[in-house]
């Protein structure tokens, strides 16, 4: 692995290098339409490594954000933060800091068919183990569009400098 991304073949592993290498192609493979990704990462990452290893096996640029711990609704969150024209594909960070986690996402499960409308790119959410069970839960309808989650597991809690632009919602 390069140096840049701050991950070496060890902590990183051949794992979460097919799981990424999958995820580039689920993007690749949705571009221009509205598809529901979940990526359910167990440890304690910083996610926009990820991304720059992401980067490394696509050549799609990948919008992301990271949301602040007080919105009300996902939808609306995620509307006023994409910037125009829409972007290929865009990773939301952050749901498991979410103070009120439980009304987002019965929210999120009510306006649904928003999300298609208003999404037509690849919408990857970064969870954890606890907030997919809230996902099935509180929103079954919501979770229903994505297919099984893509799993990593990092074991390296180091920061890196990281080139992509996270926007703070």
């Amino acid at each position: 692995m390069s140096q840049q991304s701050g991950l070496d073949d060890q902590d990183f592993g051949r794992h979460n290098r097919q799981s990424l290498k999958r995820l580039a192609r689920v993007i690749a493979m949705s571009q221009n339409q509205f598809s529901l990704i979940l990526v359910c990462c167990k440890g304690s990452p910083q996610p926009l490594q990820i991304v720059n290893e992401l980067r490394e096996v696509s050549s799609i640029p990948i919008q992301g954000i990271i949301l602040n711990s007080q919105i009300d609704t996902l939808l609306g969150t995620i509307l006023s933060a994409i910037e125009e024209p829409p972007p290929p594909a865009l990773i939301v960070f952050g749901l498991e800091s979410l103070v009120a986690i439980d009304p987002v996402l019965s929210a999120a499960n009510l306006v649904r068919d928003e999300f298609r409308k208003q999404f037509p790119f690849p919408l990857v959410l970064w969870i954890d183990d606890g907030i997919l069970q809230k996902l099935i839960r509180l929103a079954p309808d919501f979770k229903s569009w994505a297919a099984n989650p893509i799993r990593l597991e990092i074991h390296d809690n180091r920061t890196v400098e990281c080139e992509l632009t996270a926007i703070v919602v």
